[in-house]
């Protein structure tokens, strides 16, 4: 264990145990409905845009191999669901830090995806230039504010 925590890097073994981690937090949906988080290279995403995630990030997977060999378990991802989450309450347990971090930056950053958008229906692109329709409204609804006295003492 002392040696995945001295580094502050991701192995390509923590990186696949990572992605079994994220799917585990957003799983694929039945029949392809979206993909899961792990599938969609959202770690990779994550290290990137946050990389104060990392440390923490080492530490926990860290413990979760520790937790893995404790149990005699090879493969994360080839646990069942329940034991999954089981597996990673207890390294929340250990490592307090670990979890809520990664939860949040984990659904903050899904959602905005394009495989996830166009999986959700929505169209894989900001809302501007092209915007959102406005109906055009009525500016003399601003009249009784514009006819009010200056609030401020000019300067």
């Amino acid at each position: 264990m002392a040696a995945d925590t001295a580094s502050s890097e991701i192995s390509e073994t923590q990186m696949r145990l990572f992605a079994g981690v994220l799917d585990a937090i957003i799983p694929p949906g039945e029949g392809g409905a979206h993909p899961g988080a792990g599938e969609i290279g959202l770690g990779e995403i994550l290290l990137q845009k946050v990389p104060e995630l990392t440390p923490v990030l080492v530490q926990g997977l860290a413990v979760l191999r520790e937790e893995l060999e404790n149990r005699q378990v090879a493969d994360f991802a080839a646990l069942a669901e329940d034991e999954k989450h089981a597996l990673l309450e207890q390294v929340g347990v250990r490592e307090p830090g670990f979890l809520p971090g990664l939860l949040f930056h984990t659904y903050a950053n899904y959602y905005q995806q394009p495989r996830v958008l166009e999986a959700l229906g929505l169209e894989a692109r900001p809302p501007y230039p092209r915007g959102y329709e406005l109906e055009a409204g009525d500016l003399n609804l601003l009249d009784p504010v514009r006819k009010r006295p200056r609030l401020y003492r000019r300067c």
